[in-house]
């Protein structure tokens, strides 16, 4: 897999307006080959990050249709500070609806071929919007997850028959796909001389794992991040299990059956998943979301009046074409100094194991490392083989000798860090757009990942 090329900047300098008013104005689309993005409520900062750069063939005036709240503002702020950076600013125009009757208003707005409705942001009824959306003829480009519930499931799988009905694009903003060390973890296991074939592994050891660690407290774009206080409310945001495990199932899948379409009815079996919480002081709650109080939506959650317990951790085992994966997420309150959100995964192969790890060895960098299996000394033999293949798709990769193996050497202008990787979804959702469809696999394994994380959160309830 190629990287993608470089996000370019297009348009002539243009002053950031935001027409904050109870009356829209008329979207129309002139060009039918212009892209027009449209912003649904966004009250997550992913919204923003999608807008952090501008694209060949999309218009620069965004219309947002929203509630009147804070996190619109925030949204707002994030892009006036994209506009208004020293360095390759950008030049977005935001046209913006709010009243309560915003979705209605955005439906209502008749969605040219081009138009493409972002949403990323309160997650308890976005099913819903991207339902409507897509029937009301819209493109969705969709932050995860999509689905929050078993009980929703079927309307997400709704969602994707009306998207083929209509001709539009439903996809799902999956940026981890885009990380070096993942890219080439991939890439390493698709060469049989090195890394023979994939282990169908055991529960108690699977084939496949990846563990991400988040954190509340966090800088985004160069500021902390303000939270609103419904993300920490797993009935608008969604628990742990349903949330970042997204990414993970996403990875697996992306990872271990490159480009093959998956039945969630026959290539998925759960063996076992359960939850547990995060715990927060009324202090650490205010740190992140600039509010004194606990709402009274999250009381429910609240023990000895002042700790919030939050849903956010999640674990799940299961098997997918016979190989036993296990994916987790725990969420931290703040990283360790120096520190961030970290990612763990490994890929068991016959002859070799592939292993990302971001700990304090590592500086916290995401690092790949190539580690032979007992019994298996042509390694290095392997290496001089493939390593040359791998280089002509990533010019520059090298390897150096570890204790264990090889630790993966990765030239400096790979390693764009998170927030360029929503660039990178966004560069590959136009492509998919001016081609007129996706590929054949995208919407089978998307519905196929939500079928995993949903029926995983009904099994770990059980409990």
């Amino acid at each position: 897999m190629k990287l993608a090329p470089t996000v370019g900047g297009l348009f002539m300098a243009a002053l950031f307006t935001a027409c904050q008013s109870s009356q829209s104005s008329d979207k129309t689309n002139t060009d039918t080959n212009t892209i027009h993005l449209i912003t649904l409520d966004p009250g997550h900062f992913h919204a923003a990050l999608v807008q952090k750069s501008m694209y060949d063939g999309v218009d620069s005036t965004v219309h947002v249709y929203a509630p009147d709240s804070p996190d619109l503002q925030l949204h707002l702020d994030k892009i006036n500070g994209y506009n208004t950076r020293v360095e390759n600013p950008t030049h977005w125009k935001e046209d913006v609806y709010k009243g309560p009757d915003f979705l209605a208003k955005m439906l209502a707005s008749k969605a040219g071929p081009g138009d493409v409705v972002v949403m990323a942001g309160n997650n308890r009824l976005k099913t819903d919007y991207i339902g409507q959306t897509v029937s009301a003829g819209f493109n969705v480009l969709a932050d995860k997850p999509m689905v929050i519930s078993a009980s929703n499931f079927g309307k997400l799988k709704d969602a994707f028959a009306t998207a083929a009905q209509k001709k539009v694009l439903l996809y799902d903003i999956m940026t981890e796909r885009y990380e070096i060390t993942t890219m080439l973890q991939r890439a390493f296991s698709q060469q049989p001389t090195l890394f023979g074939t994939l282990e169908k592994g055991t529960p108690q050891n699977p084939a496949v794992t990846k563990e991400s660690v988040h954190h509340f407290y966090k800088n985004v774009s160069g500021s902390i991040l303000t939270r609103p206080a419904w993300f920490m409310d797993v009935a608008q945001q969604g628990e742990g299990i349903v949330d970042v495990t997204t990414h993970l199932v996403d990875l697996v899948q992306w990872a271990c059956f490159p480009e093959q379409l998956l039945d969630y009815q026959k290539d998925i079996q759960l063996t076992s998943a359960r939850r547990w919480t995060t715990d927060m002081t009324l202090s650490q709650f205010t740190a992140i979301t600039k509010q004194a109080t606990f709402p009274d939506y999250l009381k429910k959650d609240v023990v000895k009046d002042s700790i919030l317990r939050v849903y956010s951790n999640g674990e799940i085992n299961y098997q997918l074409r016979g190989v036993h994966a296990k994916v987790s997420v725990t969420w931290a309150y703040k990283a360790p100094e120096g520190a961030g959100d970290t990612h763990y995964s490994i890929m068991r192969g016959s002859k070799a194991n592939l292993i990302i790890r971001q700990g304090a060895e590592q500086q916290y960098k995401p690092t790949l490392y190539i580690e032979p299996v007992a019994g298996n000394n042509d390694l290095e033999t392997s290496l001089k083989t493939v390593l040359p293949v791998l280089q002509k798709e990533y010019p520059g990769i090298d390897v150096k000798k570890t204790g264990n193996g090889w630790e993966v050497t990765v030239p400096e202008k790979y390693k764009e860090g998170h927030e360029a990787h929503f660039g990178r979804v966004m560069e590959k959702y136009l492509s998919y757009l001016k081609a007129g469809s996706m590929p054949a696999w995208e919407v089978p394994n998307m519905i196929a990942k939500y079928y995993t994380t949903t029926q995983a959160l009904e099994l770990a309830k059980k409990k």
